[in-house]
């Protein structure tokens, strides 16, 4: 018989070692080495009955896909995520910050999978009390008898559970919390947390029903355990925002199922998580109009057009450096355009403070909004506000000229649909498309032309 193993663990990168380091020697950082004890290898029984049923080589024609159709959910914006829906026998794992809100979507998505479907839905929780998950229930008005709750961490005992109750839908709250005996370490370990996810995969694959796991995420943001864990599940979706914030984005990162650009977004409320079915009006809900330093940007998350308000504040500094801050954009990008707007446009900015924020603490990725920045900043300079019916879509080179972005036609008729009478975006070789009625659009080579034609004359 096998004896147990001692080895030890980088809980940064997954590097196994014999001995113990206190520098890791793959990643380099400090005090990360674990020690893990590793049970005796099951034997092959206890292996054919854990696992998938033994395999065979089929032929591509006679493989049967019934039952794999995706399964609508009740919330649009969590089902335009995944791709249109559930699909049965699929592992989906979300992430996010503390206290973000991901314990109160999955369990508002459980109650309303138990009311639409006729299979009952399992909720099992590692980390808190069924007396607490009745009160956060009550808060948010679910009731419905078919979901059923148990606190539990213990993998085969949920698998038990679950033999038992047959749901349609099982959400597991956290992947950290939960431990096999087939191995002798520390729940939340990187050998734990693989071994239960790849469990969990291998009976949902056997019986068709769906999983959801809650992951933790470490202080980079990335999901803690081995980076091995997004290989196993199908889906990865992170839960955004700020907390100081109501608003809530879920971005998919990894979908097998369905393309990863989607993103949806949600309004954290007493009674919950609520979608919001328009985010551009509730994000210039609040937009002071003819303030200097203020532009609208037209940017896209997934397929979806959503029109942000971009402020920005620039002030002489007291000190020798001038200070660079940004709040929803990238920090890097934005000292691109400051030297372009300095050498390019003729800006003084050397002895400039330089303060950009995107209202609503939404966070844009994408170059799109390089030119609403540049405006606002010029804006600001000068102290002359930005026409309020003037949309901006375009990125900024080191040039100064500007780039031509993608799904223009989308962008314009969001833009369009909010009021706007007029957008400024790249000049092309390529004739713009078809505008929307009542938008005018105005196509410009460069940054300093941009601009010019922006700002009101004094």
């Amino acid at each position: 018989m096998s004896k147990s193993r001692t080895t030890y663990v980088c809980q940064k990168c997954g590097r196994r070692s014999p001995r113990y380091f206190g520098r890791c020697p793959s990643c380099g950082e400090w005090n990360t080495m674990v020690e893990e004890v590793e049970a005796p290898a099951p034997s092959p029984r206890h292996r054919r009955i854990a696992g998938l049923p033994q395999s065979r080589p089929t032929p591509l024609p006679e493989i049967r896909a019934d039952g794999l159709e995706r399964v609508p959910l009740p919330m649009a914006e969590f089902a335009r995520v995944l791709g249109g829906g559930v699909v049965p026998g699929s592992l989906v794992l979300l992430g996010g910050d503390p206290g973000i809100g991901k314990s109160t979507l999955l369990l508002q998505v459980a109650a309303m999978v138990a009311d639409d479907r006729k299979g009952p839905v399992l909720y099992v929780s590692g980390e808190e009390s069924a007396r607490q998950i009745k009160m956060r229930a009550d808060r948010l008005g679910v009731q419905t008898p078919r979901l059923l709750v148990v606190t539990e961490t213990h993998l085969e005992t949920i698998l038990r559970h679950v033999e038992e109750v047959k749901p349609w839908l099982l959400v597991v709250d956290s992947i950290q919390t939960a431990y096999t005996d087939a191995l002798e370490s520390a729940p939340g370990s990187i050998s734990q947390v693989r071994e239960v996810a790849a469990r969990l995969q291998g009976w949902a694959k056997q019986t068709g029903v769906a999983v959801f796991l809650v992951g933790h995420v470490t202080k980079e943001g990335a999901i803690a355990g081995p980076k091995v864990l997004e290989h196993i599940v199908d889906t990865v979706l992170y839960l955004e925002g700020d907390r100081f914030h109501a608003y809530r984005l879920l971005r998919s990162v990894k979908n097998r199922f369905g393309a990863t650009s989607e993103v949806g977004v949600f309004e954290m409320r007493s009674e919950g998580l609520v979608e919001v079915p328009n985010p551009s009006e509730v994000f210039l809900a609040e937009r002071m109009v003819n303030a200097p330093g203020s532009a609208i940007a037209v940017t896209m998350e997934g397929t979806r057009p959503l029109l942000v308000e971009v402020q920005a504040l620039v002030s002489t500094t007291s000190f020798g450096h001038p200070r660079r801050t940004a709040n929803g954009v990238d920090f890097n990008r934005l000292l691109l355009l400051v030297a372009v707007l300095s050498r390019r446009v003729g800006l003084r900015l050397s002895d400039q403070d330089v303060f950009v924020n995107v209202v609503g603490g939404l966070r844009v990725e994408e170059p799109a909004v390089d030119l609403a920045v540049a405006v606002a900043v010029a804006s600001s300079v000068h102290d002359r506000p930005v026409a309020a019916d003037l949309a901006f879509i375009g990125e900024v080179g080191l040039s100064g000229e500007l780039r031509a972005v993608s799904q223009l036609a989308a962008r314009l008729k969001e833009a369009a649909k909010l009021g706007f009478r007029r957008c400024l975006v790249p000049w092309s070789r390529r004739p713009v498309e078809e505008a929307p009625e009542g938008l005018e659009v105005i196509p410009v080579r460069s940054l300093r032309e941009a601009v010019g034609l922006a700002l009101v004359k004094p």
